[in-house]
């Protein structure tokens, strides 16, 4: 029996840092958004060049094993160099591999890092977007969560299939859908939404899939339709969590932030931690923050992941103070 079983994407992550990035400001009807700009027909040097996995599925996979957990995780890999080398580093890290392998390339993302350390990612699916529900070993996915990431097209698909083998078997579903899952809108998400437990998503997600208004407003209209906990994170501004008719408001402490490749990731992940160890929100926010806040302080989005006593250190030396509300 796994604690949590991860589903989501695996990708080769390289990370390319150079000095000679710019940013360019651009105020529009809509607001203003930053722009990471190169020379147009330069040759630019990279200062360093470091490789690591990524994608939702295998960060949240290796953020839950540091924390102590059994884990199991579900994806699909190509072939090749770059699959060989996200299995070795997920074996690593204690996971157990029950994903599939198809013809073609595993998913490669290019990390453009900022003057600003913020970042542009240049994501290529590949075979993520391909697990069919004959991929998956159903008789393997005995475990008291999943943890579902962003899956698109055929992937998508047997999400949504995987969501409904969980609820007959009285398996606890975390989704974090990220930005390209709620740019498909509610109706699109509903049959896995309705069998959601924790709900996670950044404020634009939220906003997107429930529209702008008060954070109280956004939280209910997204528990709704069907999470019982639904968490909504803001960068370095507050994040908030509705839970059994009560709004928990936690701003995080102020760090230098060196790459926010992954902070979603950790953060989500290590609420869910929080979850299965304590059950108690308020655990589960304060966990999550101190990972996130490791992650962004260093560069890599699996880097610097806590383990469980380090995560503890983290949490009684910062003192995160947590605001309760009624509704």
């Amino acid at each position: 029996m796994y604690d949590i079983i991860t589903i989501g994407s695996a990708t080769l992550d390289v990370f390319a840092r150079t000095r000679f990035s710019e940013i360019i400001k651009i105020i529009d009807p809509k607001g203003e958004t930053d722009l990471l700009a190169f020379p147009v027909g330069t040759k630019i040097l990279i200062d360093e060049l470091d490789f690591t996995t990524g994608g939702g599925g295998t960060n949240t996979a290796v953020a839950l094993a540091r924390l102590g957990h059994k884990v199991g995780f579900v994806g699909k890999l190509g072939d090749g160099t770059n699959s060989e080398f996200i299995h070795s580093s997920l074996r690593k890290e204690k996971i157990d591999l029950l994903c599939s392998h198809g013809k073609g390339n595993s998913g490669y993302s290019v990390i453009l890092d900022s003057i600003e350390h913020d970042r542009t990612i240049l994501a290529y699916k590949g075979v993520n977007n391909d697990l069919k529900n004959s991929d998956v070993p159903y008789k393997k996915l005995k475990a008291k969560w999943f943890y579902f990431g962003a899956m698109m097209e055929t992937s998508f698909q047997t999400l949504e299939k995987i969501s409904e083998f969980a609820k007959k078997n009285k398996i606890k579903i975390a989704f974090n859908p990220t930005s390209y899952l709620a740019e498909k809108g509610t109706s699109y998400l509903k049959k896995i939404l309705a069998n959601t437990e924790l709900l996670v998503l950044n404020k634009e997600e939220a906003e997107t899939l429930a529209g702008k208004g008060k954070i109280e407003d956004v939280l209910q209209k997204l528990h709704k339709f069907g999470p019982k906990i639904v968490a909504v994170t803001d960068g370095k501004n507050d994040i908030h969590v509705l839970y059994d008719n009560h709004i928990y408001t936690s701003r995080p402490p102020s760090v230098k932030v060196l790459d926010s490749t992954g902070a979603g990731d950790a953060f989500a992940s290590s609420m869910l931690s929080g979850i299965l160890k304590k059950n108690d929100v308020e655990f589960a926010i304060r966990l999550g923050i101190v990972n996130s806040m490791s992650v962004i302080t260093h560069y890599g989005a699996k880097n610097i992941l806590l383990s469980y006593p380090a995560a503890l250190k983290s949490m009684k030396k910062l003192k995160i103070h947590i605001k309760k509300k009624k509704l």
